[in-house]
Parts: structure tokens; sequence; C-alpha cells
């Protein structure tokens, strides 16, 4: 499986995705026939996570092929993680106990030897071994993989959540703090007090295709339990009434600048920014980093071919720069980085989250209700 670093690639792969193989999606999404066929999903997710292709370049080209209805399921997956980043934005202290309760656990198991074998990929599971090898060669798993690989780590190998979604993050190319937290949190049974998700031996086999052997799982387990809860933060995601001609910022998780909803508004310079591992709590693989390092120049040379005044800078740098904006990069890593600088930037928001983000206080299914006025609102 090959994800190449560039928007061009991107909407290839979405086009090809599109006229080939969404009609199937809905009946075949949950199957992971292996790394090799990934026919009946998109695998868009790396470029969606940096901002190459939107979510609503995504929808709306589905919606030019297949009707609403017959589109929903993937319509709604596409837009979980715009969901999971506003219920992330509004009790964004989840993110902070996470990078803290992480920190804590490393030293704690960084030793021990079930740790070590499951993140080696040497448990006496073949198909948590295939996956954990399968995820560090191609930096992506299927989703229900995902699912069942968590599952199978808190509680048939029963490590922490928070060490798992740290894995993860460490090799995803579509790697992103509000849907990997919030997912493990999920599985272990504390995103939802009470409810988790099981791994089965029936389950794992029919959607593999029977490709394993002796899955030997822990399907009994209770929930994962957390005394803390968080309340929701009042939180304002409005833009400047009017948007001057001064510097831009512009983060990894917004890398199609002539795309956004700010491409009409001049700006003196655009700065790329490019957050290296020594800035940050997790640190990435070298994939992961040269990854988003070539979506980055990728970026770079686009606006450069619309003669667009930009540059590449370390994000150590931005404290050299005055007077700017900057696309808004969700509570996240970078976000961490300007916080703790106190940096003070003015944030433009897109009109996606601005509108989406008042329907993330309660549950998905709460927020899939809203689905369909959210599109329309675009469309």
């Amino acid at each position: 499986m090959i994800f190449e670093a560039s928007r061009a690639k991107a909407l290839d792969k979405l086009n090809h995705f599109v006229e080939s193989n969404l009609s199937q999606y809905s009946k075949l999404r949950n199957f992971d026939f292996g790394p090799d066929n990934r026919s009946n999903i998109s695998c868009l997710s790396p470029y969606i996570t940096h901002g190459i292709i939107s979510e609503l370049e995504v929808i709306d080209k589905s919606l030019k092929k297949f009707s609403f209805t017959k589109n929903e399921k993937f319509i709604q997956e596409v837009l979980w993680r715009v969901y999971w980043k506003g219920w992330l934005e509004l009790r964004p202290n989840v993110w902070s106990d996470f990078l803290m309760e992480l920190n804590n656990l490393r030293n704690e198991f960084k030793d021990k030897q079930n740790y070590l074998d499951a993140i080696e990929g040497k448990t006496d599971l073949e198909c948590f071994n295939q996956w954990v090898n399968e995820l560090k060669e191609n930096n992506y798993l299927h989703n229900h993989t995902r699912m069942w690989f968590a599952s199978v780590w808190i509680f048939t190998l029963e490590l922490p959540w928070q060490l798992g979604a740290e894995f993860f993050m460490k090799h995803l190319y579509d790697g992103d703090a509000a849907s990997n937290t919030l997912g493990w949190r999920w599985v272990a049974g504390i995103q939802t007090q009470g409810k988790h998700y099981l791994a089965s031996e029936w389950n794992i086999k029919k959607f593999t295709n029977n490709r394993f052997k002796n899955i030997k799982l822990n399907e009994n387990a209770s929930p994962k339990i957390s005394e803390k809860s968080y309340t929701l933060i009042k939180k304002e995601f409005n833009n400047p009434q009017n948007i001057g001609e001064k510097n831009l910022l512009v983060f990894e998780n917004n890398l199609s600048f002539e795309i956004s909803d700010f491409k009409e508004n001049k700006f003196e310079k655009i700065y790329i920014i490019s957050n290296k591992n020594e800035n940050r709590s997790i640190k990435l693989s070298e994939k992961v980093v040269k990854f988003k390092s070539l979506l980055i120049e990728d970026q770079e040379q686009r606006l450069k071919a619309k003669s667009i005044n930009c540059e590449i800078i370390d994000i150590s740098e931005i404290k050299k720069i005055q007077n700017c904006y900057a696309l808004y990069p969700t509570v996240s890593e970078n976000l961490d980085y300007l916080n703790l600088n106190n940096f003070k930037i003015d944030f433009l928001y897109r009109k996606l989250d601005q509108y989406s983000w008042q329907y993330c206080n309660k549950g998905f299914f709460n927020f899939k209700n809203y689905i369909p006025k959210i599109i329309s609102s675009f469309n």
C-alpha cells in the first residue's frame, strides 16, 4: 500500500474510489481483505487529516456520483473526524490529561516484557502480530482492524489504552489527536462510560475472510473505569470581522490553502509550519515525519506555482513573526506549543468546523441527525 505525498495523488485516489468502488462501500466497508486489497475503502484519511483534500471535497464528489441515501454511510464516516474534533474542542482537558497520564505510564512500562512484546509484534496472537507489522510497514490500518487492535491491547494483553494510543500516533499517517485519543477511549469504555468494544474471534474471522487462526481473546472483560468527568467549556469559534493583510501561519492540518475559505484574502506572506519531534510530546516515526515533510513541501510548491509568497519554517521560528493570523490547528501538539509559549495569534476557523461543532456537545448519534443540514448548508 502506497500513500504518495501530494494533492494531485490524493485527488487521483479520490476520483478512482468514487468512480470504481464507492457503490460497494456500505456493503463491504467492514471487511479487511489485507493491505494488498483496499478496494472496499477509500484510504483517503491520511490526506483528509492533513487538509490535502477537504471533507467537503470528498462529500461533494460522492454526491455527484450517487444520492445522499446511497452515500449516507460513507458521508457519516467522512464526518466522524469533524465530530471528534468538535467534541474535543469542547473538552480540551481530555487531551491534556491523556498526555499527562501517558508520560507517567511510559516510565512504568518501558521495561515490561508484555509491553515490549506488543510493540514488537511478538505476542501469542498471530493476528495482532501481523497488524503491528502492517502498521509499521504501511503506516495505516483498516478502521475495523484498529478497533480489534485496541480491544486486544486493552482487554487481552491488559495494557493501558494510553500507550496504545501513543503507538498509533507514532506510526499512523492519519494520526489525529481527536480521532485517535477518543477512539481508544471509546474502545476502553471511558468515552461512553460503561460501553466498551470487545473484539471477538468470530467477528475477526468473518471480516478477514478467515485469514487468521488460533484467535484466543478475552471476550468477557469489563469496561475500564475512569473517575474523571469533563464538562463542556464555552468557546467561540468566530473569525475577525475584517481580515487584514497580515502574515498567515498554516499548520500540518490545513495543507491546501488554495481551496480554503480564506483563499481570496490577501496575506503578506504564508508561513507553512513544520513541527519536528523535539517539540512533540509523542515522538513520531521517521516515516510519519517524512510523510508530513513531503506534504508540507507539496503545499509550498503549489503556492509558489500560484506566485503566492510563502516559506516553510520550524514551529520554533514563529516567535520571529509579527502581526499574523493562523489557520486554526485544532486541539493538538501544534496548539499546545502555541499555548505553552503564550503566542497571541488571531485564529481563522473553517466554516465547516464553525457550523458543525455546535452539534458536537453530545454523542455521534445525535450529531448524525444534523448531517443533512450540515451538507445542505454548503451545497
